[in-house]
Formats: structure tokens, C-alpha cells, sequence
């Protein structure tokens, strides 16, 4: 659309702020055309903010409104899916914000709404689109990593900023539904989204705040090719936001800091007044402020594909689907918090056919005797070889 797209937000908190930033950037031509929050104030203050004509606080008039051709929902957890059905119903494309629902159950209802439906539906998961990750997809693509073994995915902070994040009901859960399903997409990205993940095993303890979700959460998920991702969520790191991620391959390894320590390090003694970054816990001694906000947290690149995608016809690199896979593996994960073991990644619907990857008896099947396991140089200048024999089993090293 040579005039852009006429955008209904639903939701005018932190994230509706991060959305209409990016949308609007410095002379966008996508923009917001009406606005819904919790009520008329928040929506009429949000919309004088922005510049916004329309505001409103009935969610099924802002998604009908005339003058809109595309939905956007930044809204709380437990209104994902009546928005997204509302929208499946206008016949209006839909943009959801992370996670795609509270439950499997529920974002499996939502995407076969919007398949029904035959609209265009986007999984706004911002954090598989940071410019690092970005660049880092590519290498892996590339086969500069060789084959994927294992991805490590961290996101910690103080704890969220508003009220509903804290409502196990309303959210779904605590930190692992917040975070989790961050670390978890970046996970499956790196790993290939065609490889089906089968089992998880986690914990989930709350250990700070007395609140009845989880305020912390490590797991673990293993892939059907044999890969391993590693996730690690909290609300209870001081500091600010840390967002980490470590992809490990047959033939290297990547390391990727997005938010602290990234290059733009500095003191105040006196306080540098105003926000600083996003969950930084003051402006005082050594701060670590963010250039560009929304696009290093992948939210200009985000926008651009789904609005691209959308305009050429063709699926967004995340998807409804995406979102149901990940509300699948938070699911896998609180059964497993609870039964202390492994637990299957129960799945309705899967679309990609598995792959295999090659191993040990395809080099065999080549008449290849020794596989090389480690080549190392030693101190003396000399190179040692360790090889096993694929016929007797042995483990030699010369």
C-alpha cells in the first residue's frame, strides 16, 4: 500500500509505546489511527501523545473502526484471544505480541480462528529480530556454525512493570510465560524451526516476591535431531535487563550480550535525570544507556517484516504458528516444574517433515573407517589427532 497501513493499537502500555514508536519512527508512513486502553482517559492521554485521531475504550469498536486495515494487540495476556478472534471476524490482518496466549489450548483456538478466518496473522516476538540476532541467523544459515548442538538463551530483569504481569491468572503463569517464551523462539530459531522439539525438562521457584507464579525458571528442551536449548528467566536480577544468548555448533560458536555491556558504558555521579533504558533500576554510578531502543530490542526490523510480508502475500518470519509452538513448550514446562522429570512437548498440529541430520553411520556408509573427534595443537609444536574407529568401537589417538 503505496499510503502505508491505517493501524488500530489495542493497548497503550510500555509495549504499546515500544509498537507506536517503532511504527511511527522518524517519518513513518505506517501510522496509528485509533488507539484502545482500559479506559477513555488512558486512551484519549495516549492518543494526544501520539498523535492518534481516534480513541477509545471498547476494544470491538477500535477493531471494526472504518478507518483501520490492520490490528495490532499489546494488550495483557488474558485479551489476546478476543482481540485476535475479533480481529479473525472483522477480516482484518492481526500483529500479537508474545506469547500468543496463556495456554496451548488457547493459542491453538486463536491460530485455527485466524486460518479459518483467512486473514494474515503475525507473532510479534521482537527479540528473534534484534539486529545481533538478525546478523547471527544469517551466519548460522550460512553453515558457519556447521551443525547446531546447543543454544543458551537469558533474559533476567527486577521484575515487570505493570500490576497484570503479576496475576498468575491473568498472565498464565510468571516468569517463564513473560520471558520464557522469548527465550524459547530464539531457541527454536537458531536451532531450525523444521526440527520438532519432543521434551522438556524444568523448574520454576518463586523465590523473591510473594506472589503465587513463578519469579524464576531454568529448563531445558531437547529437539528431535539431538540439540539441546537452555533457557534461563528471572525476575529477580538487579541490575537492570540482561539479555544473553550462546549458539554452539560442530564448527563455532556465537556469543551475542543485546542489552548490558554492549559498548555504551557510562558514570554519573549526580544522576543523568529521566529514563535511562528499559528496567535500568536508576540513573546514578555506572549506567548502561541504550542508543536506540526499539531498534537494538528488534522492534523497527519486526515491524518492517510483517508489514513487508503482509503487502507481498507471503507468511512473516514469525508467525501464529510460531506462537503456538512456543505456548506448547510453556506448557511442557510448567508440567514438568511440577512433576520434576521430563515431560513431552504435546503438539496438535506440526507442519514440517523431520530432518535428519547426518552422523557416524553415514560416514560409515561412505567407507570412511576413523571418524576425527578433536585435533589439537600442543605446546611442543606438535599436532594431535584423536579418531575412533567406526568398525570396533576403539578410541585412538595419534
Amino acid at each position: 500500500m503505496d499510503d502505508g497501513r491505517r493501524i488500530t493499537l489495542l493497548g497503550a502500555g510500555l509495549i504499546g509505546t515500544f509498537y507506536t514508536m517503532a511504527i511511527h519512527g522518524k517519518r513513518g508512513r505506517d501510522r496509528i489511527r485509533t488507539v484502545c486502553a482500559k479506559s477513555e482517559d488512558e486512551a484519549r492521554a495516549f492518543a494526544e501523545k501520539w498523535g492518534i485521531p481516534s480513541s477509545t475504550d471498547d476494544m470491538a469498536r477500535a477493531v471494526n473502526d472504518p478507518a483501520t486495515d490492520l490490528v495490532i494487540v499489546g494488550l495483557p495476556n488474558d485479551l489476546h484471544k478476543k482481540a485476535c478472534l475479533l480481529a479473525a471476524q472483522a477480516g482484518k490482518p492481526v500483529l500479537c505480541t508474545k506469547p500468543l496466549a496463556r495456554t496451548a489450548a488457547e493459542a491453538l483456538e486463536i491460530l485455527e480462528a485466524v486460518d479459518k478466518a483467512g486473514v494474515f496473522a503475525g507473532y510479534l516476538e521482537d527479540l528473534v529480530y534484534t539486529p545481533k540476532t538478525l546478523k547471527a541467523l544469517a551466519a548460522v544459515r550460512s553453515g558457519a556454525l556447521g551443525r547446531i548442538l546447543w543454544v543458551r538463551s537469558r533474559e533476567t530483569h527486577p521484575g515487570p512493570h505493570s500490576a497484570w504481569f503479576w496475576d498468575r491468572e491473568v498472565a498464565g503463569g510468571g516468569a517463564i510465560v513473560d520471558m520464557g517464551c522469548h527465550c524459547l523462539e530464539i531457541i527454536r530459531s537458531f536451532v531450525g524451526k523444521d526440527v520438532r522439539p519432543v521434551e522438556v525438562v524444568a523448574t520454576a521457584d518463586t523465590v523473591v516476591h510473594p506472589i503465587s507464579a513463578e519469579d524464576s525458571g531454568v529448563g531445558l528442551v531437547r529437539f528431535e535431531n539431538g540439540a539441546l536449548g537452555q533457557f534461563e528467566v528471572s525476575w529477580t536480577f538487579r541490575g537492570g535487563m540482561d539479555l544473553r544468548d550462546e549458539v554452539a555448533g560442530t564448527e563455532g560458536t556465537i556469543w551475542l550480550d543485546h542489552f548490558l555491556r554492549t559498548g555504551f558504558e557510562m558514570f554519573t555521579a549526580v544522576g543523568q535525570g529521566g529514563y535511562v533504558a528499559e528496567k535500568a533500576e536508576g540513573d546514578r554510578g555506572w549506567l548502561f544507556p541504550v542508543g536506540d531502543e526499539v531498534h537494538e530490542l528488534g522492534y523497527v526490523d519486526m515491524f518492517a517484516d510483517m508489514f513487508d510480508a503482509l503487502n507481498a502475500g507471503r507468511p512473516p518470519r514469525e508467525t501464529f504458528f510460531d506462537g503456538y509452538i512456543v505456548n506448547a513448550l510453556v506448557d511442557a514446562c510448567y508440567a514438568s516444574a511440577r512433576t520434576k522429570r521430563w515431560e513431552p512437548v504435546r503438539l496438535e498440529r506440526w507442519t514440517s517433515a523431520p530432518r535428519v541430520e547426518p552422523g557416524l553411520k553415514s560416514a560409515a556408509s561412505a567407507d570412511i573407517r576413523f571418524a576425527l573427534l578433536k585435533e589439537e595443537r600442543l605446546p611442543d609444536g606438535t599436532t594431535k589427532r584423536i579418531f575412533k574407529d567406526l568398525e570396533t568401537g576403539e578410541v585412538i589417538q595419534k
